[in-house]
């Protein structure tokens, strides 16, 4: 096969091939989890502390979000990872920085309360992995797309 059609340059570099497949299993771990805690919090204790456990929610949502936009990996999808890896970061960043200052601020913890203490600094360290890996397979998926055009 020529430079042009061999499988590499036919496939391109997804987000979900490669290092971006542990990138998908951990964002769905994770996922898996956040459900799992937040829909026994709103369930159970909603009344309890229903800042916190809203905040729960959303980050199960943004992980279910990422997950499924990082492995999909086209254009659009790619730009759903974006936004929600980015609305992860910022969130764990905040609410991280919030529930130090007043640790009772919430109520209750959440996913991202302590940065993500409770999962092991998982949800602190994951959106800038995710961030760098947008980064790191945007041109390849940007060749990719011209050479579809032109084809």
């Amino acid at each position: 096969m020529n430079q042009t059609t061999g499988p590499d340059r036919a496939t391109g570099r997804r987000t979900g091939r490669g290092f971006g497949r542990v990138l998908v299993t951990v964002y769905g771990v994770l996922a898996f989890a956040a459900i799992g805690r937040s829909s026994y919090e709103l369930v159970v204790k909603f009344h309890e502390a229903p800042v916190a456990y809203s905040l729960s929610t959303l980050a199960a949502v943004v992980y279910v979000v990422a997950t499924f936009a990082l492995a999909i990996g086209t254009p659009v999808w790619r730009t759903v990872a974006w936004v929600t890896v980015g609305i992860e970061a910022v969130g764990v960043v905040t609410v991280g920085a919030l529930s130090l200052a007043d640790p009772g601020v919430f109520g209750e913890s959440t996913v991202w309360s302590g940065f993500g203490q409770g999962y092991g600094y998982v949800p602190l360290v994951l959106p800038f992995v995710g961030l760098w890996w947008l980064w790191r397979t945007k041109h390849s998926t940007s060749a990719r797309t011209s050479e579809e055009r032109t084809a």
